[in-house]
């Protein structure tokens, strides 16, 4: 009698723990559906700005390698106009050809119109030649040294203007950096010289002596200078 009491405590705890057990199972079955019902309406409230991004994402790398292969194929066409341009026969002809190539971009603007510079010398045509360069000095487009450069070139082809205006534009190229300004300098003793103001000039040509970015051929040709007007050059040292 004693055993069947035991066995049937036993039964009990054992079908205790079969239902505990299954009714834990049903708990997390329920509690598993509940989370999926709220991602997937989380998914059909703010799944769209998912594929939104994903779409950003992919259409931006899209457009980059576009806009790139367009930047390439602008710069093959540009060089093979300026190849076409300069191999013609005469200036007048290679002129026409640079006229045809497209300048909407600051790159192409600097590249043709120096080159358009560069033909007009060609041709014996210097006011054509500083009219190009005085237009690459203005086109804020073009980065601040090469307007500098195309200042530069104007200058000192626009012989037929005055003393004063040409010593104006080679001053405010002092200003500029490397050895552009020592160029500049080198001009403006030119002017001094012109002006018959020897004892500037020598001043000025030692200046671009000791200066430490004188290239050889220009410390060469300041001494050169100083020379001839009566002056000595320092010696190194």
């Amino acid at each position: 009698m004693a055993a069947q009491t035991q066995a049937v405590k036993r039964g009990a705890k054992v079908s205790q723990g079969v239902i505990v057990s299954d009714t834990d199972s049903f708990i997390d079955e329920v509690t598993e559906e509940v989370r999926r019902d709220r991602l997937f309406a989380l998914m059909r409230k703010y799944g769209w700005i998912g594929v939104l991004a994903v779409l950003l994402l992919v259409g931006g790398a899209a457009w980059n390698e576009w806009r790139k292969a367009q930047d390439t194929a602008q710069a093959q066409a540009l060089g093979d106009g300026l190849l076409t341009a300069l191999t013609q026969d005469t200036p007048e002809a290679a002129l026409a050809q640079l006229d045809q190539l497209p300048t909407d971009r600051a790159g192409a603007t600097l590249v043709t119109g120096f080159a358009k510079a560069a033909q007009h010398l060609a041709a014996g045509d210097t006011q054509a030649a500083v009219a190009q360069f005085e237009t690459l000095a203005t086109d804020a487009q073009i980065a601040p040294a090469y307007r500098q450069l195309a200042s530069f070139r104007a200058l000192t082809l626009a012989s037929t203007r005055s003393t004063a205006e040409r010593r104006l534009g080679f001053e405010a190229l002092l200003q500029s950096t490397g050895i552009l300004r020592l160029l500049a300098e080198e001009q403006l003793a030119l002017l001094d010289i012109e002006e018959g103001n020897s004892d500037a000039a020598k001043e000025r040509l030692n200046k671009i002596i000791a200066d430490a970015e004188t290239t050889a051929g220009l410390r060469r040709r300041a001494a050169q200078l100083i020379v001839a007007l009566g002056g000595s050059v320092p010696q190194a040292g």
